[in-house]
C-alpha cells in the first residue's frame, strides 16, 4: 500500500504513515444498506402505525415499542419516521443508509 499524500510505500496494517505522518485512509465498508428506500417509505405509510419499517431496517426494539405506545404519540412517531426517511435521514439498526435502488 502506498501513502497518498507522500506516495511513501507503508504496511498494509499501519494507521500513519512513516514518511509523513499522515494518517492512513483505510478502505470502509460501504455506509449503504442492503435495506430499500422505497420499501421502508411503503411501510411506513400503510403499517407505520405497527412500525413495520423499524422492523424492516433491523430496530426490533423500537418496532416492539411503537406497537405498545405508538397510538399514544397520536401518530407522531410515524409521522416523524415518514419524513425522515423522505429526507433520506432514516438508517438501519447499523447507521447505515437505506439504498435508492
Amino acid at each position: 500500500m502506498f501513502c497518498r499524500t507522500c506516495g511513501k510505500e507503508i504496511n498494509d496494517k499501519a494507521v500513519i504513515c512513516v514518511g509523513c505522518g499522515v494518517p492512513v485512509e483505510t478502505p470502509q465498508a460501504s455506509s449503504v444498506s442492503d435495506k430499500n428506500f422505497t420499501t421502508a417509505l411503503l411501510l411506513c405509510v400503510f403499517l407505520g402505525v405497527i412500525g413495520a419499517h423499524r422492523f424492516y431496517v433491523g430496530k426490533i426494539g423500537s418496532g416492539v415499542a411503537m406497537i405498545l405506545v405508538g397510538w399514544l404519540t397520536l401518530f407522531i412517531w410515524q409521522l416523524v419516521d415518514l419524513i425522515t426517511i423522505i429526507t433520506g435521514n432514516f438508517r438501519t439498526k447499523d447507521g447505515k443508509k437505506l439504498a435508492r435502488i
